[in-house]
C-alpha cells in the first residue's frame, strides 16, 4: 500500500483548504441550518471579503486589520442589500436573490475597475504584514512554515467561531432562530420581529463566510475573481449537509471529512492510472479524467448518504423540516 496516499488526505483534510470552507459553511449554518435562510450566494460574502483585504493592501495602501476591516463591512452591507427586499417574502425570493448577486459579484470584480480590481488576472502580493509574524521555519508535520502559519491561525479562527456561534444558539435570540425555521407564524404570533432576526442571521452568516474569504486570499496570497464561482457555495451546502445542518461540530466535520475523501479518492485514481503499464484499462479511466470521476464518486456517496441519512452525520432528522413559507 502506498502510504502517501493516505498522507496526502490528511493533510488536504486538514489543510487551509478545509479552513476557509470551515468558515464558509459555519456561516451558512447560521443562515440555513439554525433560521431557515435559503442562501445559494455564500461565495459572494467570501469575494467581498477577500477583494476588500487585497484591494485595501495591493492598491490603496492601508495596513492589513484595515483591509480586514473593510471586507467585514462590505459583507454586511451585501447581506443587507439582499435583505432588505427579500426577507419579508418566501424563502425562494432570498435564494434567487444570493444566487444572481453571487454571478454578478463575480463578473464585476473581472471586469471594471481593472487598475483596482485586477481584472479578471486578480491582485496579489498583499499578505507580506501577515507572514512577517509567522513564528515557524522549515518544515513542520509535512507542511511548510508559511502553510503551517496559515493553518494555525485558521484553526484557531474556526475553533472562536465554533464556540461563538455554540453560546449564540444556545441564547434567547438562538432560541428565537429555531423558532423562525420551524414556524415563522408561531414565531411571530408570539410577538417575536421575524424580519428582524432573519436580517441579523443573515448578516452574522455573512461575515462569518467573509473569514473563509481572508483564509483563501491569504493562504493563496492572491484572488481572482473565478475562484468564486456557484461551484463554491454548493460544495460549501454539501459539506454543511454531510455533517449535519443546525449543529456546531456539522460544517467542520463536513468540510474536513469532503476534502480528506476527495484527496483520498483523487490519490487511489492517480495511482491505478498512472505509469507506462497502468493497472486501470484506458478504456475505463485514464489520467486526464481523474479529475471528474473522483466528483462523481464523492457526489455518488453523498447521494447514497442523503438517502439513508438526510440529516448528515451529526444532524437530525428533525433539523431539516424547514418552513418555506
Amino acid at each position: 500500500m502506498d502510504w502517501s496516499i493516505l498522507e496526502n488526505a490528511l493533510q488536504a483534510a486538514v489543510g487551509t483548504s478545509a479552513i476557509y470552507f470551515c468558515l464558509a459553511a459555519i456561516g451558512l449554518n447560521v443562515q440555513f441550518g439554525y433560521t431557515g435562510l435559503i442562501n445559494f450566494g455564500q461565495a459572494g460574502f467570501l469575494a467581498l471579503g477577500a477583494y476588500g483585504l487585497a484591494v485595501s493592501v495591493a492598491s490603496w495602501g492601508l495596513p492589513f486589520f484595515v483591509g480586514i476591516g473593510l471586507g467585514l463591512v462590505l459583507s454586511a452591507v451585501l447581506a443587507l442589500l439582499l435583505g432588505i427586499p427579500t426577507l419579508r417574502l418566501r424563502a425562494d425570493y432570498l435564494a434567487i436573490a444570493t444566487i444572481a448577486a453571487a454571478e454578478v459579484l463575480r463578473l464585476v470584480l473581472g471586469g471594471t475597475w481593472k487598475d483596482t480590481l485586477g481584472g479578471r488576472t486578480g491582485i496579489n502580493d498583499f499578505t507580506e504584514a501577515f507572514y512577517n509574524a509567522n513564528p515557524y521555519s522549515g518544515s513542520i508535520l509535512g507542511f511548510r512554515s508559511d502553510e503551517f502559519w496559515v493553518m494555525t491561525v485558521g484553526w484557531v479562527v474556526v475553533a472562536l467561531s465554533s464556540v461563538f456561534v455554540w453560546l449564540l444558539v444556545r441564547s434567547p435570540w438562538g432560541r428565537v432562530l429555531k423558532a423562525i425555521r420551524e414556524d415563522e407564524e408561531a414565531a411571530r404570533s408570539l410577538g417575536k420581529n421575524v424580519y428582524a432576526y432573519k436580517m441579523q442571521a443573515l448578516v452574522l452568516g455573512g461575515m462569518i463566510g467573509c473569514l473563509g474569504g481572508f483564509a483563501i486570499a491569504i493562504a493563496q496570497d492572491a484572488v481572482q475573481p473565478n475562484s468564486f464561482n456557484l461551484d463554491m457555495t454548493f460544495i460549501v451546502f454539501t459539506m454543511l449537509i454531510l455533517g449535519g445542518a443546525a449543529r456546531v461540530i456539522g460544517p467542520v466535520f463536513g468540510a474536513i471529512v469532503f476534502w480528506g475523501l476527495l484527496s483520498l479518492v483523487d490519490g487511489v485514481l492517480s495511482k491505478l492510472t498512472s505509469g507506462s503499464d497502468p493497472t486501470m484499462p484506458t478504456w475505463l479511466m485514464d489520467g486526464q479524467q481523474v479529475g471528474p470521476v473522483r466528483f462523481m464518486l464523492v457526489g455518488l456517496v453523498l447521494m447514497l448518504l442523503m438517502i439513508y441519512r438526510p440529516q448528515g452525520v451529526f444532524g437530525d432528522r428533525k433539523e431539516i423540516a424547514l418552513d418555506a413559507r
